[in-house]
C-alpha cells in the first residue's frame, strides 16, 4: 500500500502578510539559520518604547493636575455660592437701613416730641444690623479715611483747610462689605486743598 501524500496549499495572502511583517533587511540569520534582530534595531525599539512611556507619563501628570485644578475651582465656586447666595436680598435690605437712619436723624432734630419715635426706630435698626452682622455684612468706615475708589464713590469735592487732600469729609450713603466682597460702595464727599484759605464747595464727580 502506497504511503499517503500530504498536500500543502499555501495561502498567498497569509504569505504576503508574513513577508510584510518580517523585514529581511532588519533581520540577521545566524549560522544555524535562526533569525535575530540587530543591536541597532533593538536600541531603536527601546528608545521608541521609552519615548512612548515618557509621553504617557507626562499625559497622566497633566490630566492629574487638570483634575486637581478642577476640584479646587469647584470647591471655590461652592464656597462662594454658600457665602454670597443672599447677596441680592441683603442689598435690597440696605435701603430699609438707610430709611431708618434718616428717620432717626430727622426725629432727633425734634428732640422735644420725637424721642419715643427715635427709641422705637433705633431698636428696629439695631435688630436689622444684628441680622446683617450674622450674615457677615459690615459697614465701611469712610469718614476721615483716604479716598479709595475700590470702596468709595465720590459724589463731589470740597475744599477743606482742616483735612488733607483726598480725604473723605462727608458721607451721603454708607458702604457695606459682605465677607471680603464689596456689596455697595460708600457715596462720599472728598476734600481738596483750600485756595487762599477759603473753603468753598466744588461739585465735581471724581469718577467721571
Amino acid at each position: 500500500m502506497a504511503p499517503e501524500k500530504k498536500i500543502v496549499i499555501e495561502d498567498e495572502n497569509e504569505k504576503a502578510t508574513m513577508e510584510s511583517v518580517v523585514d529581511p533587511a532588519a533581520e540577521t540569520p545566524d549560522e544555524k539559520g535562526n533569525v535575530t534582530h540587530s543591536p541597532s534595531d533593538l536600541e531603536a525599539q527601546l528608545a521608541a518604547a521609552r519615548a512612548e512611556a515618557k509621553e504617557n507619563h507626562d499625559r497622566t501628570l497633566r490630566m492629574a493636575a487638570e483634575l486637581e485644578n478642577y476640584k479646587k475651582r469647584a470647591a471655590r465656586e461652592r464656597d462662594d455660592l454658600r457665602k454670597f447666595a443672599n447677596e441680592r436680598l441683603i442689598s435690597q435690605l440696605l435701603t430699609v437701613v438707610d430709611n431708618l437712619e434718616r428717620a432717626i436723624a430727622s426725629a432727633a432734630a425734634d428732640n422735644q416730641n420725637g424721642q419715643s419715635l427715635v427709641d422705637g426706630v433705633s431698636l428696629t435698626l439695631a435688630e436689622i444690623m444684628k441680622i446683617l452682622e450674622q450674615n457677615h455684612v459690615t459697614p465701611i468706615e469712610s469718614l476721615g479715611e483716604p479716598f479709595d475708589p475700590a470702596f468709595h464713590q465720590a459724589m463731589c469735592q470740597e475744599a477743606c483747610s482742616d483735612q488733607p487732600p483726598n480725604t473723605v469729609v462727608q458721607e451721603y450713603q454708607k458702604g457695606y462689605l459682605i465677607h471680603d466682597r464689596l456689596l455697595r460702595p460708600a457715596m462720599v464727599v472728598v476734600s481738596t486743598a483750600a485756595k487762599n484759605g477759603n473753603a468753598d464747595v466744588k461739585t465735581v464727580n471724581t469718577n467721571a
